[in-house]
């Protein structure tokens, strides 16, 4: 969804004013990376355990766009490269893994034990479809595929738990159990599709 044409133009014309600025005050795109990593985790910790859901949602929207804008420098800097995407991707697991974990301590703390379950799901689904996509590439296939990509899924939980902080009930539990849902489905794609390119490949496949 995010990852059409019409939506990169859009961020680009939206990002690269803030991004020249930056580049012109001589920041790097990995230590925007970084404060973005850092500000996503502290909020999520800080806030979301302890059901404060607005300031935490609104502090991380703000966060999130230091992941948008260091692709963005990196790019008009000439930076891009294997080392920079390396870095975004490792500190974007890290990022995830306290938003999601933060809402199954919020969960195991004050909801059933269902939807500390399926917080935990989201947490490990999303970490296995990073990881799949990653060990897919290592052994000469490819795994773009998939129905609950990191952007869309942080936008669902972020404005679930949004308006859970707003008084609305039950809509955070029952978009924790449908992330939960389109995660397993998604790796269950990624492996099907990556058996079908390495089966195709005998000579590649692994035993």
């Amino acid at each position: 969804m995010l990852n059409n044409p019409a939506a990169r133009r859009l961020s680009s014309a939206v990002l690269e004013p803030p991004a020249r600025l930056l580049l012109r005050l001589h920041v790097s795109p990995d230590v925007v990376t970084l404060i973005g990593t850092l500000g996503t985790c502290t909020a999520a910790l800080v806030f979301f355990p302890r059901g404060d859901f607005v300031p935490g949602c609104l502090i991380i929207a703000a966060f999130v766009l230091c992941d948008l804008l260091d692709g963005t420098m990196a790019r008009l800097s000439g930076r891009a490269g294997p080392w920079g995407n390396f870095l975004d991707a490792t500190l974007d697991r890290i990022a995830d893994g306290c938003v999601f974990g933060a809402l199954m301590l919020w969960a195991a703390a004050t909801q059933s034990a269902w939807t500390t379950a399926a917080s935990l799901a989201c947490l490990v689904g999303g970490q296995v479809i990073s990881y799949a996509k990653a060990r897919a590439e290592a052994v000469g296939a490819t795994a773009n595929v998939g129905i609950a990509e990191r952007a869309e899924r942080l936008i669902v939980v972020l404005l679930a738990a949004l308006l859970a902080g707003l008084g609305v009930p039950y809509v955070l539990p029952i978009a924790l159990g449908i992330l939960a849902v389109v995660s397993v489905v998604t790796v269950i794609q990624r492996i099907v599709v990556v058996r079908r390119q390495l089966y195709a490949k005998p000579d590649r496949a692994e035993s």
